[in-house]
Formats: C-alpha cells, sequence, structure tokens
C-alpha cells in the first residue's frame, strides 16, 4: 500500500455503528420550574418576520426567517471588543457535542445540549429557570452518524419545539418545561435520528430527520403546533415501489422524480436516503419552504441504482437538492439539484441565507437563495423559481473541471464517475459541513466556515460488498488501510487537518479575504454592525475578525470546542454574545489522529460574553488516561488485518481513525477491556454496554472477528510503543505472542 493512501484514509467518515461511552443518559430529569417571566415565548409568524426590528431577541435558529445570523446590534465593535468579556457560564448536565444555536425571547433563553436535552435559563444571570430531559436512550445513539447532537429548538405562542434523537417532535409549555405534545415522526425500527432544529412558520411546525449513511429514505414533515397534528409531508425520494404515499410529493414524483431513479438496486430495500437533516428556511416572501436534501443511500450510485448513468436520465431526484414547496401544502414548486446521481456524500443540507442582491437587469435588487454545501460550489439561485444565477467553486475539488454546463448540471471528471482508487477532494467531510455561515449586508460578504479539501478514497470492490457493518455507504471502507502504518504517518496527518474563514463576495462570485487555519471543522459564524465576524474553532478559542478585512480583533479561550454557530442579543442596553462549547461531534470522534493531544469528555456550556464581563472560566478537567498498552501484542498478520477490516467498518467512527480516540470516547489502545478476550466479547458481542450507547455487534460480526478487532486494537497500542508516541508496561515486550 503506498504511504499517501495511508494519509487519506484518515479522513474516512463512514466506518461505524455505535458511540460507545459512559456518559449515556443515566436518570430521567424531570422539568424544572423556575421563575419565568408571566409571559413566555410569546412569538408568532409575524414577529419573526418583523425579527430586523427587534434586533435585542434572537426569535429563530438562525436569526430571521431569512437566517442571515446577522444582528444590527452594535454595542460591541472594533473600538470595544477589547472589553469583551465572559459574563455567565451554564454547565450542561451531559458531555458530549455541543452545536446549537441559543434562541432569546424576552429575557429567556432557550436551548439545546446533548442527548437532546432542553434548558431555559435567565438570559441576564443565567440561572436556570427549567430543564427537560427526553430520556434519550443509550441504544438509540448506535442510529447516530456524528454523535447525540442538537442543534436547537423553535419557540411559538407560548411552546419551545425540539426534534428529540431517537425521532420523536415533542411540545413543551416554555414556562415549565411540561410536555403538552409528542410525536414519533419516524419508523422507530430503522436508524433514524434527528439532530436538526425545527422551524416554526404560519402555525406550523416542520422537521426532517437523519440516517441516510446507515439506510432510510428521507422526507420533511408539517405539523400544527397547537395539536401536533400532521398538517403535510413531502417525500425526497420515492417509494420503493414508486407508488402513491399519500403524501404532499406524490404528484411530482408521478409527473418527474420517479423516472429520474430506475426499478433495481439497493435504494428500493434501504431507502434511497436523501435524508433532510439540517436547512430549512421559510421564505415569508414567496410564501414557501427550502429544505436542504442530503445524500444517497447507499452513497455508491452503482449498488444504489445500477440502471442508471451520469448522463441525466437518472439523477436520483431530490437527492442532493435544494427543494421548495408551498409553505401552505407541501406541493412542490422548484427544485435544483447541486449534484445530480450524488455518489460522493455530497448533501445540500447545509445553511441556506435568502437576501436581495443586485443581481436583476441593470443591478436591479433580486431575491436570492445563497449556499455552499459539501461539493464545493457557491451556488446563488434565484428564489422565485430556481433559476441558477451563479456557481463557483469556493474549494479546491477534483470531482468537477470546477465549471457549469448549458443545463445548470457541474461538469464532472471521468475519474470521479469510474472511482478507480481515485482520492477525491473534497472528500465527505466537504469543503463547508453543517456550521453555518453568516451574511452581512451592509458589507455583502458571506462568511463561510470552510474545511480544507479533506479527500477520500472511494473503491467499489469485493469488500465494499460484502461489508459487516450497519453503515451503508456500498464503499470499502478500509481499502486504502493496512494494520500498521509508517513512524511519522500521525504527526503528518495533523498538517493535513485544516480549514479556513471565507468572506465570500457573492455577486462578483469570488472571495473577499481568507483566514487561514490549522485545523478544519471550525465553528459556525456571527456577523454584526459593530463590523465583526464571531467564530469559534476546533482548538477552543472563540475569535472576533474585522468584517471588511478579517483582520484578528480579539479572541477568549474556551474550554471545549466552539462548533455552534453564535449568536448575540441585548438586555437593559447591553449587549450579549452567547456560544456553545464541548468536545464532541464528527471531527472530535474520528480525528483524534489530527489532534496534538487527547481532550477531556467535558460537559457542554453556554459562555455568555458582555462588554466588562469579568467571570472565569472552569479549569479543563485532567487527562487521566494512561497511554500504555494493557497486554501483551496477539495474533498475526492475517489476524491484524482481518481486525482493521472490521473495526474501520464498525468502529472507527467513534472511537477514531488507527483506533486513536480523541479522548470524548475512550481510546480501546488503553482500555483494560482489551486485555481480556471475555470482558471484550461481553461489551462488543453481547452488548453490555448498551445502556450507554455501545450496542453488542453479534448480530453482523461473529467471535472471530470481533477477537480479530480485539487483536487489531493491542497492536495499535504496542505500535504506538514502537513509534515512540506510547510508554511500554513491564506485563509484556513488543512482539510477544
Amino acid at each position: 500500500m503506498s504511504y499517501k493512501n495511508v494519509i487519506t484514509t484518515l479522513f474516512v467518515t463512514s466506518l461505524v455503528a455505535a458511540c460507545g461511552d459512559t456518559d449515556a443518559p443515566q436518570t430521567p430529569t424531570t422539568p424544572k420550574v423556575g421563575d419565568a417571566p408571566a409571559s413566555v415565548a410569546a412569538v408568532d409568524t409575524q414577529r419573526i418576520m418583523n425579527a430586523a426590528q427587534e434586533p435585542e431577541m434572537w426569535l429563530s435558529y438562525g436569526g430571521s426567517y431569512d437566517e442571515t445570523r446577522h444582528s444590527s446590534l452594535a454595542s460591541i465593535n472594533g473600538d470595544t471588543i477589547q472589553d469583551l468579556g465572559v459574563d455567565w457560564v451554564y454547565e450542561m448536565d451531559k458531555p458530549r457535542g455541543a452545536e446549537a444555536t441559543p434562541i432569546v425571547v424576552d429575557g429567556v433563553m432557550y436551548v439545546t445540549g446533548s442527548w437532546s436535552v432542553v434548558y431555559a435559563i435567565d438570559a441576564r444571570t443565567g440561572k436556570e429557570l427549567w430543564t427537560y430531559d427526553p430520556e434519550v436512550s443509550g441504544e438509540d445513539a448506535a442510529k447516530g452518524c456524528c454523535d447525540v447532537v442538537n442543534r436547537g429548538v423553535a419557540v411559538h405562542n407560548g411552546k419551545v419545539f425540539v426534534g428529540v434523537f431517537d425521532g420523536r417532535l415533542e411540545a413543551l409549555d416554555a414556562a415549565s418545561g411540561e410536555v403538552l405534545w409528542s410525536n414519533v415522526t419516524v419508523d422507530q425500527s430503522k436508524p433514524y435520528t434527528i439532530t436538526g432544529a425545527p422551524r416554526v412558520f404560519k402555525n406550523k411546525v416542520i422537521i426532517g430527520n437523519s440516517g441516510a449513511e446507515l439506510g432510510v429514505r428521507g422526507y420533511v414533515t408539517a405539523y400544527n403546533v397547537e395539536s401536533g397534528d400532521l398538517e403535510w409531508r413531502f417525500y425526497t425520494v420515492p417509494n420503493p415501489n414508486k407508488e402513491p404515499d399519500g403524501a404532499a410529493s406524490d404528484a411530482i414524483f408521478a409527473e418527474l422524480a420517479n423516472d429520474s431513479w430506475g426499478d433495481t438496486g439497493a435504494w428500493t430495500t434501504d431507502g434511497g436516503g436523501g435524508t433532510a437533516w439540517d436547512s430549512i428556511v421559510y421564505d415569508t416572501v414567496n410564501d414557501q419552504v427550502l429544505v436542504g436534501v442530503g445524500n444517497g443511500s447507499p452513497w455508491n450510485a452503482s449498488i444504489r441504482d445500477p440502471e442508471g448513468d451520469f448522463g441525466g436520465a437518472y439523477d436520483n431526484l431530490f437527492l442532493s437538492s435544494v427543494l421548495a414547496l408551498d409553505a401552505d401544502t407541501g406541493a412542490y414548486r422548484w427544485h435544483y439539484q447541486t449534484t445530480p446521481r450524488d455518489q460522493w456524500d455530497f448533501t445540500a443540507t447545509q445553511q441556506m441565507v435568502l437576501a436581495d442582491l443586485p443581481l436583476g437587469e441593470n443591478g436591479a435588487s433580486r431575491r436570492v437563495v445563497m449556499q455552499a454545501p459539501k461539493n464545493g460550489f457557491f451556488y446563488v439561485l434565484d428564489a422565485r423559481d430556481g433559476e441558477l444565477l451563479s456557481a463557483t467553486p469556493f474549494s479546491e475539488q477534483n470531482w468537477t473541471t470546477g465549471e457549469i454546463d448549458e443545463n445548470g448540471r457541474p461538469v464532472i471528471t471521468q475519474e470521479a464517475i469510474e472511482l478507480d482508487n481515485m482520492v477525491v477532494v473534497p472528500g465527505p467531510t466537504g469543503a463547508h459541513n453543517w456550521h453555518p455561515m453568516s451574511f452581512n449586508p451592509k458589507t455583502g460578504l458571506v462568511y463561510i466556515p470552510t474545511n480544507l479539501a479533506l479527500p477520500y478514497v472511494y473503491v467499489d470492490n469485493d469488500a465494499a460488498r460484502s461489508a459487516k457493518s450497519h453503515w451503508n455507504t456500498g464503499y470499502d471502507s478500509a481499502s486504502a488501510w493496512a494494520y500498521e502504518f509508517p513512524k511519522g504517518t500521525i504527526a503528518y496527518t495533523q498538517t493535513l487537518d485544516g480549514g479556513s474563514l471565507v468572506a465570500w463576495d457573492p455577486v462578483a462570485g469570488e472571495p473577499a479575504w481568507i483566514v487561514p487555519f490549522p485545523q478544519a471543522f471550525n465553528g459556525g459564524t456571527l456577523s454584526t454592525d459593530g463590523g465583526l465576524v464571531f467564530q469559534g474553532n476546533k482548538r477552543g478559542e472563540f475569535v472576533a475578525y474585522d468584517a471588511e478585512t478579517g483582520e484578528r480583533m480579539w479572541t477568549q479561550r474556551l474550554v471545549g470546542d466552539a462548533a455552534a454557530a453564535p449568536m448575540t442579543y441585548e438586555l437593559d442596553g447591553e449587549q450579549y454574545v452567547s456560544v456553545l462549547s464541548g468536545w464532541g461531534n464528527v471531527s472530535m470522534m474520528i480525528y483524534g489522529a489530527a489532534l496534538e493531544k487527547p481532550v477531556t469528555p467535558e460537559p457542554g456550556r453556554i459562555v455568555t460574553m458582555k462588554l466588562g464581563g469579568k467571570a472565569e472560566l472552569p479549569s479543563p478537567l485532567d487527562y487521566l488516561v494512561v497511554e500504555s498498552p494493557k497486554a501483551p501484542l496477539v495474533g498475526d498478520a492475517e489476524t491484524w488485518q482481518l481486525g482493521m477490516q472490521r473495526f474501520a467498518e464498525n468502529c472507527q467512527f467513534c472511537h477514531g481513525a488507527y483506533a486513536i480516540s480523541s479522548g470524548v470516547i475512550p481510546d480501546l489502545r488503553w482500555s483494560g477491556i482489551s486485555a481480556n478476550e471475555d470482558s471484550w466479547a461481553a461489551i462488543v458481542r453481547d452488548g453490555a454496554l448498551t445502556d450507554n450507547g455501545m450496542v453488542g455487534f453479534s448480530d453482523i460480526i461473529d467471535d472471530e472477528e470481533i477477537e480479530a478487532i480485539r487483536h487489531y486494537v493491542l497492536r495499535q497500542a504496542w505500535l504506538a510503543v514502537e513509534n515512540g508516541t506510547a510508554d511500554a508496561p513491564e506485563v509484556a515486550a513488543l512482539g510477544d505472542q
């Protein structure tokens, strides 16, 4: 195997079925009723439409229906920023990834943490008003691709709406946290999850779902905010038999989308994918809902729909598309497919922003939709009818020529179609992932948190078609792996973990400035009339940049990373800025090898700052793991190779590439469990830690393979000793069998 192929496998993002640790919910938490105001969450559609007249509030997930994540507050600016300090810190009940953007209404902050726990906080003081724990089962963690995260809530007429990880949509009383109604929105026997924030509009609350990596069929559903009754549902891929569902999507499937799929292939049994797991925007001007649609299931189009090709006849609608639906009925309006017949996990679920830009005739204002999805193009579409106005690469890419043809389709390279061990750029982590961007109407710039073009080796071989895994990619998860790697590989991979903050001019179709980072998966952004852009990063920094130049103006060290997008609000004439921090999510779990050192499973925190703030953050927890093998080296080359294959297919996503954990999930190399064959089997085979999120795998791998994984993990531990990154214990010497 080549050194290059070993390196690129660090960035595999689709290799596991369960994320076990000891931090899953243990005891249900009942709502704690506090001193909530008499009038709570008095928000309706009209108030959100007028959000610009209330900049002191943050009424919806993206700050407004247009989801620009821009605030006209300006007390915190270039002249005052050096006086910005921490005012209060709220520590959440549980550790793991923190991805939510808080909502603030009339002095109360509503926000979610890991495991879909909802918190109501006094926005002035950080005092807890109530919490609600929906008691997600640890076993459900196995259904998630990217940690047990949640991106936030919606509020409407005294209610707080939350999409629960296990597939429920719940309405809570905003004053107490009491459950008013609860709907199971998915088939819970299938690997569906919900991680995105619901949206409210016109007395409806809408939610999508996740799970395409494991094999489901995507859709969005609108419910009545008062009763919880289903108003309409739109499926994003056809019924496996191409029959009507009795849903709002029936008409357009019969007219158009059914014919974009063949009649055979894995999509007919595995759902086809197309989950709408993040971006949903209500366009008030056109009275429509814009939905970002995800990747296919399986990723591999030749398995998913073998009758198809890349000639346009089998585009697999509506995968990787921006989809416009009538707000009242859910009926199809228009769509634009960013990646026809996607086979690279290039979702179009990334945040969409609505704005008025001078792109009309003679520079007239035109209402547009902007999106920077995974595939590396920045799109500007006419919001009324979906006409493509521009598509410009904002990142390195080799899957296309960087051009769009006369039909608005990317010009795909033949190598990216054939995928004969091609290292594709960007890989499935995307040029831009879920981390929200912001748009400043004064500068005219969109501030995008981008990743370097993290590559991926897509290989369709016998191993891909006979993989033993809950994952459903259709590619060989371990094609570029070996049971050992050259000395220095880990240090080198750290140099590849990069990203940038790009200030993109959507009219000119080019960057105005770029700030490079030494790590990928930097946090979402917030822009303000104070001339600032706020953003957190994976190293635990929270930074303010000059919106015009990108100059670094101010920084605050956090405890945990800040992947979530910050927000701002004002109370009693004082402007606050809040951001969530916590170790977790996809970047921390799989990319342990790219970290300089492991992290500790810190609780999620809400960190709120204001001018003159004097509070202190807690000290980070100590990393107490002894990095030393707990048993002699066992096995041989054949066993290690088998163990590597099954580890790649089932374990890497949570326990880390090369079996090197970030610290958020236990590092198996240093676990005493790896020293004992019986204890290992009890957990990996029998699911002894199912309640903690570590399910058993006896349904897909046998005892020999389970033991081979243990041998591989021990091999990786002793290899770390050989490479000088771990200590050798007295129990054995390298090479003992």
